[in-house]
Parts: structure tokens; C-alpha cells; sequence
């Protein structure tokens, strides 16, 4: 059976969780499954009448959709009563009464009748002989979907790993319809309300499951009146004793003579009214976690500390106007504000939060939000109603048949790509417990407009893998806000991002992007190209790469039979000059400075050192100043005809493999011939390569630089700047 458990009124390992006195929401007394398994019993009514054990869930969908058909419901019943009878719960109740308590909660919610309709369903498929084409012929196309989407696979064909592939399936499911899992939520409530009769380990498997998995899920849909009970539920099975502790402090609350909360309230109340504006004020007692999490955050808990008050108004701008006579009439604790109305959180949650202070220390928060914020924060996806009942010219389908999230995309888009490329049932069943337990998402944008959808805390990487995909293996660096950036920069809402591609299709990602990568997609792209293509060592990530060609860097004279001066040259690799310079000093050797590695058009000068030999340089480097005021000579050089040179260049870039050996490449093709080079240790994926070549024409170095810039990777290439060492 799918949904093993026992009547709540026998006796078990689990309690349920103390109600406060002031109910949290308005709700009907929780189904009588004795009753209804009588009713069950008893067989399906009349042919058009309503059995009388869908009696609840009747008026409970007639409360929010008052003009419902319930033709569907009854007939969906019938089949469900009469496929599941003589099956018993292992509390010994019919087993009909589980489709019907889930049904129930999801009535209570504000589900429409296709959800409610699948929900007395949900089962029959898995643990009787109804088919889904049965499903589907009775009840059509959606309900069958629905169906399908909640319906486990089975273990003899899966084994351990069934409940995981049952997950991706249904997350599958929820990416095309997420009544789906509003469905498997209320499911999971009923089965946790009723689970006393299991054994203690299996209890604590299924509330571990729960936490990591539903829960978080819960929460992204916004679906906060399970969640809440649900973490309650999953609270007193996993932490007995703290729980215990929780309820006693809140049934010591209860017993107090004053109640702070209410007294706020009623202060509140006067001063909407005096204001003229139309509001309810309500005491929202928190549930046993949110107890639990504020006894922990401040220690000892006043009375105030059990509870938030809760103002609902009919309009969106009512609600800044009781926000503006709170903090006028009252004392506001200004940190505490936060506007969600402007700014929704990603599971569709609206409100206004704000506090008040009073004299004795005693502080309020406050809820303002309008009647259907509220409907949608309790209920979320599901007091939507059918999101996909839209006018035809507005149908939220794509042209292959999916539709959109209508939360908003984000979250559930990116877990349906990821999901695609887990390998195997373990990284799944792993990497969505991580992911769903990254609940904060920011959003940031692209410089086309568009926007990405990221967990909070997430880098550039996670926004080139979220946009590109394994395309983005050929990311060489990104710009936050304009501004050159790291891939492991973390992203903050608002930020707008420019990922920088190469165009080098054999690129290949950094093993150091795992240590940056926070969403799943990103890790699972680079785990899997990483497994396909075991290191083989990677000069640009080598500690210092250096090559230094042999090279006679002494000139030797020549005569120049034009004049006085004489055409000196500094030869360079296989003993061709590296520039035609003239000096007015016959006789002397002259050398380029290595420290400015000046080439003709350089303003230059020149000074006498040791052995007659007269070093040329550029005429602002450093060391011209320091060997003036040392009060060296200037000797007078100037460039010849001859333009063949030797010249420093600095080039920076992104790590990547086999940048080294495309970057000399270029050079190559460029008519360069490389003297020495180094490459220094990357930091925070950035390397520095320092080369020094030989060109037989000085004019040929505008266009090295340019060819050296538009490789993949590098983005800067500047001649070397003098350095303060002399020459």
C-alpha cells in the first residue's frame, strides 16, 4: 500500500502537535476517518447523488468555488471507493479513507475540482487494477497526468532505486503541471498525521525525507499551510525532546494571565480605525518550529515572541497606508522592515513585514498584506486554481507541449535541466537535497535585458553554466556591473552580468570551477566533462613555465659609411641584428635595455656602462632618471634605417588549457620568434605571460599585439612597462 498508516486517535510514538488556544487559521475540524470508513463501508450512493463520505470535501470546495461542478468528484468516488474496498490501512481503517482525508486538505486549500478529482485518485493506478487509460477515458487528458505524476514506480522493477526515480519523475511531472505536487504534498501531510503505527526507524526515514525533500518543496511553492505542519510533524519525530520542551513553553504561554499580542492588537485596531481605514487585525500564533528557531535566536521568550499579528486589507495600497500609521502612531523597530509586496519572494510570497515596540520592552512584528496575498501565502500554486486555464492567445505552453512555471521561472526550470544530466539515482538523490536546500534566490541580469534565475550565493560560474549550458565550458571571464570579474565572483540581486565566450570550440572548463560552482547544473557539467577527460597536465596551470631560447645578447660594430656615427646592432636570435641603432661614439658596443625593450618608433637615449658598452633606453624608464641623477653621461643614439627589433610584451588572460600553446601559435603566425618567455602561477584564474620576441619589422607589432588580444583567454596584451632595476 502507498499510504501506510493509523487512525490518529490510536495510540503511538507520535503526538500530534499542540494547537495554541488562538487557532493559526481559520480551518474545519479534521476528518473522522471511523466515520468515513463506515460510510466507506456502506458502498457508493445512488446514481446522481452524492455519497455522503465526500460530504467535507463538498462543502470545503464549495467555500471556494462556489459554482463547481461536483459530477466529477462523485463519479471520481465511486470508482476510487470501489477499486480500494476491502484494502485496510494498517490501523485497520478502509484504505478509501486516505484518498479522501488528502482530498480534504487539498479542498481546505482552495483546489479546484480537476486537482480534487485526481486527489481521490491518486492511488487507485498504483494499488488496484485501474489503469491510466481508464483514468484517462473517464475522467480526461489532466486528471489522468495528474494521476500519472503522483503514481510510484514500482521497486520489483527498480529496487533501491525506486524512491528516487519516483522523485525525478514526479518533479518531471510538477515541471509540466505543478498540481502535481501539490497533490504528493497533501499526501505526505495525511500519511505523516498518521504515522504512529510504524516502526520508530521507519518513521525517522520517512520524516528525514520529508525535511530534506518535501518541505523545501513546499516552501518553493508557497504552499505555507503544509509546510508549516509538516515541519511540526517532521519536528516531533526527529527531535522529541526539543519538541516536548517547545510545547511546554507554548502551553505555559497560553496559561499566562496577560497576553501582550492581544493587547497590541487591540491598540492597532484603534488606530486603523481613527486612521478610517478598513483592516483586520489578527493574532497568528507561531507553529512549533518557528518557537523553536526564536527561543534559540534570544533566549528567554516574552510573550510577544509566541505569536505575530496579522492585518489584512483590501487593497495593495491600503496596505502602505497602515504601514504609515503603524510607524506614526507607535514605536517601529525600523530594522525589522521588509517589503515584499514590491518585491516578491520567489514562491510568490506577498507582504509587508514591519515590528512595534512598546514601553516594557515587549516587540510586535507585524503582517500586512491584502485577503488574497493572504490566500496566497497560505495555500500558493494552489490557490491558483487552475494556473493554466488562460484565455488561448495568453496559453502558457511553448511549441513542444511544456508549459511554464507559473511561480515564476526559476528554480523548478533550472532543477529540470540539471535533473537531465545527473548520471545515476545517488547524484540525483543527492544533488536535489543540496539544491532544495538552497531556499533564497536572487535574480540578476544579462546585458540583452534578460534576467537569471540563481540560488542566493551563487558565482559567474553558475551564470554562464544557468545561460550557456555546457557551452559555457568555453567561458574565459565575466563583467559584473562593467567591470572585469572573476568566475568565482559572488552575484548579488540586482547585479548585471556579461559572460565573456571564447570562440575556441576543444575549450575546456577549470577543475578549479568546482570549488566556485553552486548549483547543480554547474557542478554536474564540469563533473561530467572532468570523468570524460582524465588530467593530463596543463602548462598554463604549471607553477612557472620558462623557455629561453640561446642567444647572444652582445652587438657587434659595423661602419656606416654615411657619416661619423656608427650603425651598432644588437643581435637576436641566430645572430640577426635586433635593431639598426647609430651612436655617436665610434667603436662601441651597444645593447637594448632589457628593462624597457625599446624598438623604433621609442623616443630613446643612451648611457656608457661597463666595457665600453652603451646600454639604449626608452627615455622614461626609471632608470634613465636614477643614472642621470647618479651623474651619468647621456650618450646620443637614435634609430637606423634597419627596423628589425626585439620588444617585451605582457599578456593576461583567463586560465584555460592549451592557452599557452594557441597564444605562441599566434605569435608565430604573426612572423614573431620568441626569445624568452615566462608564465607565471595563475591566481583567482587569471595567469601572467611575459614574452620577449624578436620582429623583423618594428611596424609588424601593432598587429602581434592585436593577434595575441584575440585569442580565447586573453584579455589584455601591453608592452612590458620599464621596471626600476638598472639597465
Amino acid at each position: 500500500m502507498s499510504a501506510e498508516a493509523t487512525n490518529p486517535a490510536t495510540p503511538g510514538p507520535v503526538a500530534g502537535p499542540v494547537t495554541p488556544a488562538v487557532p493559526r487559521r481559520k480551518a474545519r475540524a479534521r476528518i473522522d476517518l471511523r466515520r468515513l470508513g463506515r460510510a466507506a463501508l456502506l458502498g457508493p450512493a445512488s446514481r446522481g447523488r452524492l455519497p455522503d463520505a465526500i460530504g467535507h470535501v463538498v462543502e470545503a470546495h464549495r467555500a471556494h468555488h462556489p459554482d463547481a461542478a461536483l459530477e466529477p468528484l462523485r463519479r471520481a468516488y465511486v470508482l476510487a471507493e470501489s477499486s480500494h474496498r476491502g484494502q485496510m490501512r494498517k490501523s485497520g481503517e478502509p484504505y478509501i479513507t486516505h484518498p479522501l482525508a488528502v482530498t480534504l486538505i487539498l479542498a481546505e486549500l482552495g483546489a479546484e475540482t480537476t486537482t480534487l478529482t485526481a486527489s481521490l485518485l491518486h492511488d487507485t493506478v498504483e494499488d488496484t487494477d485501474v489503469t491510466l487509460d481508464q483514468v484517462g477515458e473517464q475522467f480526461g487528458a489532466e486528471v489522468r497526468f495528474l494521476v500519472d505524476g503522483v503514481t510510484k514506480l514500482e521497486k520489483v522493477d527498480y529496487g533501491a532505486a525506486a524512491e528516487p526515480e519516483t522523485f525525478r519523475k514526479m518533479l518531471v511531472a510538477t515541471g509540466n503541471d505543478v498540481r502535481v505536487m501539490s497533490i504528493k504534498l497533501a499526501d505526505r501531510l495525511h500519511n505523516m498525521r498518521t504515522l504512529g503505527v510504524m516502526r520508530p526507524e521507519k518513521q525517522a526515514r520517512i520524516a528525514k525525507v520529508t525535511r530534506d525533500v518535501l518541505i523545501p518543496l513546499a516552501e518553493r511553492l508557497g504552499v505555507q499551510a503544509l509546510k508549516t505542519e509538516l515541519e511540526d510533524l517532521v519536528f516531533a519525530i526527529l527531535h522529541p525532546e526539543e519538541y516536548e520542551h517547545t510545547r511546554e513553553l507554548i502551553v505555559g504561554n497560553v496559561a499566562r494571565a496577560d497576553d501582550p499580542l492581544a493587547e497590541m492588537a487591540d491598540e492597532m485596531r484603534k488606530v486603523l480605525r481613527e486612521a478610517d481605514i478598513q483592516a483586520e487585525v489578527l493574532i497568528r500564533p507561531r507553529h512549533f518550529v518557528s518557537v523553536h528557531r526564536v527561543s534559540r535566536k534570544r533566549g528567554r521568550l516574552r510573550g510577544s515572541d509566541f505569536g505575530r499579528l496579522l492585518v489584512l486589507v483590501n487593497e495593495d495600497a491600503d496596505c502602505y497606508g497602515v504601514l504609515g500609521e503603524l510607524h506614526t502612531c507607535m514605536t517601529p523597530v525600523v530594522s525589522e522592515f521588509k517589503d515584499f509586496i514590491a518585491v516578491p519572494k520567489f514562491n510568490l510570497y506577498q507582504s509587508l513585514h514591519t515590528a512595534v515596540a512598546r514601553a516594557d520592552g515587549q516587540v510586535a512584528e507585524v503582517l500586512i498584506r491584502t485577503h488574497q496575498m493572504h490566500k496566497v501565502a497560505e495555500a500558493g500554486v494552489v490557490a491558483l486554481g487552475n494556473p493554466y486555464a488562460t484565455p488561448a492567445e495568453e496559453q502558457a505552453a511553448s511549441s513542444d507541449g511544456e508549459r511554464a512555471d507559473p511561480t515564476r521561472p526559476g528554480w523548478l526550470s533550472r532543477l529540470l535541466d540539471w535533473q537531465e544530466a545527473a548520471p545515476d539515482p545517488d547524484t540525483f538523490w543527492s544533488t536535489l537535497r543540496e539544491d532544495l536546500a538552497q531556499d533564497r534566490e536572487i535574480t540578476v541580469f544579462r546585458p540583452d535585458g534578460g534576467t537569471l534565475g540563481l540560488p542566493e550565493g551563487a558565482t559567474c560560474v553558475d551564470a554562464a553554466y544557468a545561460q550557456y549550458g555546457e557551452d559555457a565550458h568555453a567561458c574565459i571571464g565575466a563583467r559584473v556591473n562593467g567591470r572585469l570579474a572573476t568566475l568565482s565572483t559572488v552575484l548579488r540581486d540586482g547585479d548585471t552580468v556579461q559572460l565573456l565566450m571564447g570562440q575556441d570550440p576543444a575549450s575546456e572548463p577549470s577543475r578549479e570551477w568546482l570549488e566556485h560552482a553552486h548549483t547543480p547544473a554547474a557542478r554536474i557539467a564540469i563533473q561530467r566533462w572532468l570523468a570524460a577527460h582524465p588530467p593530463q597536465g596543463d602548462a598554463a596551470e604549471e607553477p612557472v613555465t620558462q623557455f629561453r631560447p640561446s642567444v647572444e645578447e652582445e652587438a657587434s660594430p659595423s661602419a656606416d659609411a654615411d657619416g661619423p656615427a656608427v650603425r651598432l646592432a644588437a643581435e637576436g636570435p641566430l645572430g640577426r641584428p635586433a635593431a639598426s641603432v647609430l651612436v655617436d661614439r665610434p667603436g662601441a658596443t651597444v645593447r637594448l635595455a632589457g628593462c624597457c625593450t625599446p624598438v623604433p618608433p621609442d623616443e630613446v637615449t643612451g648611457f656608457s656602462v661597463r666595457g665600453g658598452v652603451v646600454t639604449v633606453h626608452r627615455v622614461g624608464c626609471p632608470a634613465v632618471a636614477r643614472m642621470k641623477s647618479a651623474g651619468r653621461a647621456e650618450v646620443d643614439v637614435r634609430w637606423g634605417d634597419t627596423t628589425e627589433c626585439r620588444v617585451t610584451l605582457v599578456a593576461e588572460s583567463f586560465v584555460r588549457p592549451h592557452l599557452l600553446a594557441d597564444l605562441t601559435e599566434a605569435m608565430a603566425m604573426e612572423g614573431a620568434e620568441i626569445v624568452s618567455a615566462t608564465v607565471e602561477p595563475p591566481t583567482q584564474q587569471r595567469v601572467r605571460h611575459t614574452y620577449t620576441v624578436q620582429l623583423p619589422d618594428a611596424a609588424l607589432l601593432p598587429g602581434l599585439m592585436r593577434a595575441m588580444r584575440n585569442v580565447a583567454g586573453v584579455y589584455d596584451v601591453t608592452r612590458a612597462q620599464p621596471q626600476t632595476q638598472g639597465a
